[in-house]
């Protein structure tokens, strides 16, 4: 009889604690789907209307919502339409930073990198898809060594 009663007091906990939990990222309305850079350069916030994509760390988000950040003739609008990771992780609207390399960005830049994808990209904006380049050859056809656990500064919970 204990061991019931410590068991539905086990569920009940459980229960309640399960409410609080609230997830980091906001459901996309749309499937999730690989980009080309082509394909994302669409999403650039020059037509009226149409959803605004920008990428970080390979990961495609909608920051549609914050067009007044993002869309045309907006203070952030040269980061829309393609991977602005180095740019962000930079702080930098510079053009030359407006592409996914990372190679020689400082720690702190990393860092800032990490904090900026995960406090603000993944909490306020829906992943609607990832950079096709993540995990395809140039000519189409998946990278066999493809492994999102070795890619540089990559986290299995960026994908969740």
């Amino acid at each position: 009889m204990a061991s019931a009663r410590l068991c539905v007091l086990f569920v009940s906990l459980s229960l309640t604690l399960a409410k609080d939990v609230k997830l980091k990222y906001k459901p996309s309305n749309q499937p999730v789907r690989l980009f080309t850079e082509e394909e994302l350069n669409r999403h650039d916030g020059s037509e009226e209307g149409q959803p605004i994509y920008m990428a970080v760390k390979g990961v495609v988000f909608d920051v549609t919502k914050g067009k007044e950040f993002y869309g045309r003739d907006a203070p952030y609008n040269v980061l829309v339409g393609k991977d602005s990771t180095r740019a962000v992780a930079k702080m930098s609207l510079d053009p030359e930073d407006l592409t996914s390399d990372t190679t020689g960005l400082t720690e702190e830049q990393l860092k800032s990198l990490d904090d900026v994808f995960e406090g603000t990209y993944k909490n306020k904006y829906p992943i609607v898809g990832y950079m096709a380049s993540r995990i395809l050859n140039e000519d189409g056809s998946p990278n066999e060594d493809f492994k999102p656990e070795d890619q540089l500064h990559f986290q299995i919970r960026d994908e969740f």
